[in-house]
């Protein structure tokens, strides 16, 4: 019989080794590296221990992605394609944020998509300067800050958009040069905040409807550089087209103010002519109130190349051979007044003219009728045909 202290002992030993094999840990576990101790006759008193070093982790001797500065990278990311831009993106913050570089999105191209929400607030918020997305729905942008846009270039003709949301993109602006907003409902706020863009050079509101004749007149006080200005078939009434008469900047080279009917008076010419005296090109098609009294007042625009009087029925098809007199003019659009059998005959007696060439005015327009590249207004702009949802990092 074990008394109390041996039992103790005796299984707390057993507990001790119990379930423990140490053969089978031995047998798995990596030998131990013994020290090598030098002896000697030498080393008698001072005994001393070799010991390996460990190995260098040998480097790489080719270049890396991590290793490229970043104006090499982008370089190499400016030959990409903007929807490849979007899925490297992805790989890690460093290529997300050179993938976003302002200088790989200088004018992206969003024509032919059906909606576009985020993907507009995303683009102009990287830096885009130029931005063509004609016929587009857009919904809301969702800005992430409240900065001012890069964009100098923007066509959004006859897209689909809500004033509000208009209203937030132009507000936003103050560096456009180009602008196009044919087609669109605007508002008196928008056309004031038009007026902030002070290096406006283009402009077109063609078709435009929703301000009043007094942020028409800000608008043309404000922006002093305009130098084609595109104003036809607007919701105007007599007060507007006086405001524009009134306001138009002197250094205006073309202008295209048709479709006013009975709006536009002589006198109304006349006070044009005399504060645009270097007009070159000059739309007045549709004004049912222009005579031919109105050719001596055109006759002092020495500079005038391109003349439209397309559908002014009080102009007798005769009287265009006063044309002769412009020594300046190179064509001449007479649509609606000129039939098809005296045509050749008006052209035998302006010999210098080229009649009913242009059935479509070009004035301050993106592109033009008769091109069907993606340029706008000169300037080539990059395919995004991809699907913009890039998430952060």
């Amino acid at each position: 019989i074990l008394s109390c202290s041996q039992r103790y002992f005796y299984f707390g030993e057993c507990l001790d080794t119990e379930n423990t094999p140490h053969e089978l840990i031995q047998q798995w576990s990596p030998p131990h590296k013994q020290p090598v101790v030098c002896k000697g006759k030498e080393n008698e008193d001072n005994q001393f221990v070799l010991a390996r070093r460990p190995r260098t982790r040998r480097e790489f001797s080719g270049l890396s992605w991590d290793s490229l500065p970043d104006e090499l990278l982008l370089g190499i990311l400016s030959c990409l394609p903007l929807q490849d831009l979007l899925r490297m993106s992805r790989v890690c913050k460093r290529w997300h944020r050179l993938a976003f570089d302002e200088s790989l999105w200088h004018s992206v191209d969003l024509v032919g998509k059906a909606q576009l929400d985020q993907a507009l607030g995303q683009m102009l918020t990287v830096g885009v300067l130029g931005l063509r997305c004609p016929h587009t729905c857009i919904g809301e942008p969702c800005f992430t800050h409240t900065q001012h846009l890069h964009v100098h270039h923007m066509d959004l003709s006859s897209c689909t958009v809500t004033t509000l949301v208009l209203d937030d993109i132009i507000s936003r602006c103050r560096l456009l040069e180009n602008l196009s907003l044919e087609g669109l409902e605007l508002s008196d706020h928008i056309v004031q905040s038009l007026s902030q863009n002070t290096e406006l050079v283009r402009l077109n509101l063609c078709g435009c409807s929703g301000f009043s004749p007094d942020s028409l007149s800000q608008i043309l006080k404000s922006c002093l550089r305009l130098e084609e200005l595109n104003l036809s078939w607007c919701d105007f009434s007599t007060d507007h087209v006086k405001a524009v008469v009134s306001n138009i900047p002197s250094n205006i080279t073309q202008l295209n103010l048709s479709g006013y009917r009975q709006n536009l008076t002589m006198e109304d010419v006349k006070d044009l002519v005399e504060r645009c005296p270097n007009l070159v090109n000059l739309d007045l098609s549709d004004s049912v109130l222009m005579t031919t009294s109105s050719f001596p007042i055109l006759q002092k625009l020495r500079s005038l190349r391109h003349l439209a009087l397309s559908r002014c029925y009080q102009i007798h098809p005769a009287a265009l051979a006063d044309f002769e007199k412009f020594p300046e003019l190179q064509t001449l659009e007479v649509y609606g007044l000129v039939q098809d059998t005296y045509l050749p005959i008006l052209s035998k007696g302006l010999p210098r003219l080229q009649i009913n060439t242009r059935p479509f005015s070009g004035v301050a327009r993106p592109t033009e009728a008769t091109r069907r590249d993606r340029t706008m207004w000169g300037m080539t702009c990059r395919l995004l045909d991809y699907c913009l949802g890039a998430p952060p990092l």
